[in-house]
């Protein structure tokens, strides 16, 4: 198994929660067969951002930030690459630095019943 940790732009969480499920390979609705554990959570990043929209100032941090969303899946091996891939298109914002994923292995996982 694989999880995937991927930061992307507020404004493209959407688009990428819709390529993921166009892959054919995770329902929101279940998890799908090959795609589990999805969560979101907002984050905030110290980035001085190219476009000031995206860029507002953190009083906690002291630094300028840009809001971003987090997201992380757990996935069958043979699936990481076609999920990565669409979420790196989907999230694709046009700037140099629009964000990252992070792929590693899972090394044992127990369900909770």
């Amino acid at each position: 198994m694989k999880e995937i940790k991927a930061f992307v732009r507020q404004h493209r969480i959407a688009n990428v929660l819709a390529a993921l499920r166009d892959t054919g390979h995770c329902d929101m609705s279940n998890s799908g067969n090959g795609c589990h554990n999805i969560t979101i959570s907002k984050v905030q990043r110290p980035l001085a951002s190219g476009d000031p929209t995206q860029q507002h100032y953190s009083m906690e941090l002291a630094e300028a930030v840009v809001a971003e969303y987090k997201l992380e899946l757990v996935c069958a091996d043979d699936v990481v690459d076609v999920l990565a891939d669409a979420i790196a298109m989907a999230a694709a914002t046009g700037q140099a630095e629009a964000g990252w994923i992070f792929m590693s292995e899972v090394q044992r996982a127990v369900r909770i019943a």
